[in-house]
């Protein structure tokens, strides 16, 4: 099958880093790899903006309106660079051997100010996720749910918030990753008590600093998990150009490091952040043979938010079109629509059904 001659906007990708300042050339000393500068740069900026806002939110007693507003403003503005931050240096590890307690200050003391327990991404993520690749045996997959349904995402999301931390437990005790276990645990059970102390201290502050950013934090997780598998084939759910979905052409991927390339991060997941627009202009071919869900010029919020509303022919108007495809804007509709419905397996492995 013969791809279309697609490029890409090289303004809507994220650069591999390349030293130009003495400082860059310093934080290149700390890192295996001078391509990830965006991510240290990330962290060092939210080192010397957001902590001490939250520091000196505790130190003035009980701060203005207008200044917890600001906060959580400034927390917003990062969370969604962070969580991908996170993501690179967890699938690869950027900081040299002798630095790798750096990774620990990203991980425990960075992330709650962006409503991230410690070390319940990595567990989560990478214990279980790509483990499973949002099959049944994934606690995260979408497989179950019509995709383009409200209701179907509350319940989905109500999992994820209540039930998250007793059923990755329980996934991990089963396959004996105990150090992970030991992980989660800690991550969780320490941030609650780190918040609870707060609360004591300042619960103002602490309510809008952790506790609220905590659950928005974890809403944009899901959302952003459940249209990253929300076009799914149900004949083969288990391939990730089937399962997955890229975005092209949005600034998401410059401001998240090129993360809308979600089919190729689950073909390869240890592939470096800045080589994934290059792997998928060299697999246009495979792309296309495949009839992979590529879409222009939305990110995951847009595009969740549209399924949430059922515009349909919005997103259809968005979707790249390969050789062989119906290529009317009822044809488009028809073949998202197909690849929403909800997929049952009896077994793993056996042929799947639409339900």
């Amino acid at each position: 099958m013969q791809s279309p001659n697609l490029t890409l906007d090289p303004k809507m990708l994220a650069p591999p880093g390349k030293a130009r300042t003495a400082l860059d050339r310093a934080f290149s000393k700390v890192l295996r790899d001078e391509r990830d500068l965006p991510v240290l740069r990330l962290f060092a900026l939210m080192t010397v903006s957001l902590l001490p806002a939250v520091v000196c939110s505790y130190l003035v007693g009980t701060p203005p309106w207008w200044w917890l507003l600001a906060v959580f403003v400034l927390a917003q503005y990062f969370t969604a660079p962070y969580i991908l931050a996170l993501h690179v240096s967890s699938h690869r590890g950027i900081f040299r051997r002798e630095y790798r307690w750096l990774q620990g200050f990203v991980v425990w003391v960075l992330g709650p100010l962006v409503g991230q327990t410690p070390e319940t991404y990595k567990a989560h993520h990478m214990g279980m996720h790509h483990t499973e690749e949002n099959l049944e045996g994934d606690l995260s997959s979408t497989m179950p749910y019509q995709r383009d349904r409200f209701g179907h995402w509350l319940h989905y999301l109500a999992r994820f918030l209540f039930l998250i931390f007793p059923e990755l437990s329980a996934y991990m005790l089963s396959r004996r990753r105990y150090r992970l276990v030991r992980r989660l645990w800690a991550g969780e059970l320490g941030y609650l008590a780190v918040v609870i102390g707060l609360l004591f201290l300042n619960w103002q502050v602490t309510l809008w600093v952790f506790v609220v950013r905590l659950f928005v934090t974890r809403l944009a997780l899901m959302a952003g998990n459940w249209t990253q598998h929300a076009f799914i084939d149900p004949k083969d759910p288990a391939s990730p150009y089937k399962s997955c979905l890229t975005l092209i052409d949005t600034p998401y991927n410059r401001m998240c490091f090129n993360d809308g390339f979600h089919v190729g991060h689950h073909i390869k997941p240890n592939r470096h952040w800045s080589e994934m627009p290059d792997d998928f202009l060299r697999n246009l071919d495979r792309y296309a043979e495949e009839r992979a869900v590529v879409i222009r010029g939305l990110d995951y919020f847009h595009l969740w938010l549209l399924l949430m509303l059922k515009q349909h022919q919005k997103i259809a108007q968005h979707l790249v079109v390969w050789p062989g495809m119906d290529d009317s804007l009822e044809g488009r509709v028809a073949w998202l629509k197909s690849r929403l419905r909800p997929v049952k397996r009896e077994a793993p492995g056996s042929a799947p059904v639409t339900v």
